[in-house]
């Protein structure tokens, strides 16, 4: 397969479409979105080029965005370069409300905010993230992850685990835990066991980092893999499912960490768990038992509740990864479809692209791309489309995808919140 050269990929995260705008002679229509990550404020953006009246809910007045903050826990990116307000957003012209969406009424068509004010929407997008499963492992918790953090929501984790990981005696032991799938940005704890065995090697060169997978498989496999027997072959230790990678059981008094196999005593544990989608998707219906939330794959409008669009981590969007590149590229064709739905057309079937970029160590970049379309009722890849990086690549490629992940960063977050 080819993969898509840096211009095929920073224009696909750039692009703007060019929507076509609904003809209603009684005013706009009213579009909600709830949640401002990457997929949220790119969705409120782009219905709002449709001609529609948008409102954005999100809690937090700033976003901290989770692609790159490996490198923040690596002390290779200031904590401030994943910080984006939404100035941007409301001087696009998008009504954004910094509140709670505590309800939804799918029959009424009206989102109710913490402090009882309600907002009326004739379409309703969701992309509320993901929730962590803190009743998954026995014995994380809320309280354990101020001990053993996730980091898996950027922000305040993200810096206690950097914190942690500096103040760890040279000799020590991190341990690193990954849940099986789904989850959010699936090769997002391969880059960060790289980067936190780049900080070990160069930092504090007797210690030692242990993976436990509760899988046999993962993104980037074999590229992962390659890099870790050439860059950190005494300082990295992989186990898999099958070696009994799955973590059963963690004890934070003791900061020892259990499989169905061993023990592994921490200086430093980083237990990532399970997820499931957004509180507010559970509110509102669309969620299922798995805890995601299964769409068309045409409009990604809700399968269990008329009306309501969901996209980004918290939607089953089938062979499409859980990522901000995914998010964004959803939020175009979700708000193309709900415009359409509007103005009483019909959405045509969409194509989209996704791809991921993995930083083994600084200069050292690695990437997959898809690209996806409806089939059977999912989204599904398109064959012989995409790409992945060459096994036997040389420095130089992997120094400019390397350069290519910093590109993608900052073109997606100033077109979305810039």
């Amino acid at each position: 397969m080819t993969a898509p050269t840096r211009r095929d990929l920073i224009c696909a995260a750039g692009a703007v479409l060019a929507f076509p705008k609904p003809s209603l002679a009684q005013g706009k229509p009213k579009v909600v979105v709830v949640g401002g990550g990457f997929g949220g404020a790119s969705a409120a953006r782009a219905l709002l080029a449709g001609g529609l009246d948008v409102t954005l809910v999100e809690a937090n007045a700033t976003y901290t965005a989770c692609p790159f903050s490996n490198e923040v826990i690596a002390g290779l990116q200031p904590m401030e370069a994943q910080r984006f307000g939404y100035d941007g957003v409301s001087g696009s012209g998008v009504r954004v409300v910094h509140a709670v969406a505590a309800a939804i009424d799918a029959d009424r068509r009206r989102v109710t905010l913490a402090d009882g004010a309600t907002l009326p929407y004739d379409r309703l997008v969701l992309s509320p993230g993901i929730d962590l499963r803190f009743d998954a492992i026995p014995g994380y918790d809320e309280a354990a992850a101020e001990v053993m953090p996730h980091a898996w929501k950027a922000g305040v984790q993200t810096e206690l685990l950097r914190r942690r990981i500096e103040a760890m005696p040279e000799g020590g032991t991190v341990v690193l835990s990954v849940p099986g799938n789904p989850y959010r940005c699936p090769p997002g704890p391969y880059e960060r066991a790289s980067l936190i065995a780049h900080v070990l090697k160069t930092r504090k060169p007797s210690a030692k980092l242990i993976v436990l997978d509760a899988k046999d498989v993962f993104s980037k496999q074999r590229l992962f893999e390659a890099a870790w027997a050439s860059l950190y072959p005494s300082i990295l230790e992989y186990v898999p499912l099958a070696g009994g990678g799955q973590v059963t059981g963690v004890d934070p008094a003791t900061m020892t960490v259990r499989t169905d196999f061993s023990e592994y005593k921490a200086d430093v544990a980083c237990i990532i768990p399970p997820q499931r989608a957004g509180r507010i998707a559970v509110t509102a219906g669309v969620a299922d038992r798995s805890g995601w939330c299964p769409i068309d794959p045409v409009t990604f409008e809700s399968r269990l509740v008329p009306g309501i669009h969901v996209i980004g981590d918290a939607a089953i969007a089938g062979a499409m990864p859980k990522s901000a590149f995914s998010a964004d590229a959803q939020a175009q064709v979700c708000a193309l479809a709900v415009i359409d739905l509007l103005a009483g057309r019909a959405p045509e079937e969409p194509k989209l692209i996704n791809t991921c970029y993995s930083l083994v160590a600084p200069g050292y970049g690695i990437s997959i791309a898809g690209v996806y379309r409806p089939s059977g009722g999912v989204l599904a890849d398109v064959e012989g489309a995409g790409g992945i990086s060459p096994l036997d690549a040389p420095a130089s490629l992997r120094e400019q995808e390397a350069a290519y992940a910093a590109d993608w960063y900052r073109t997606i977050t100033r077109r979305v919140f810039g």
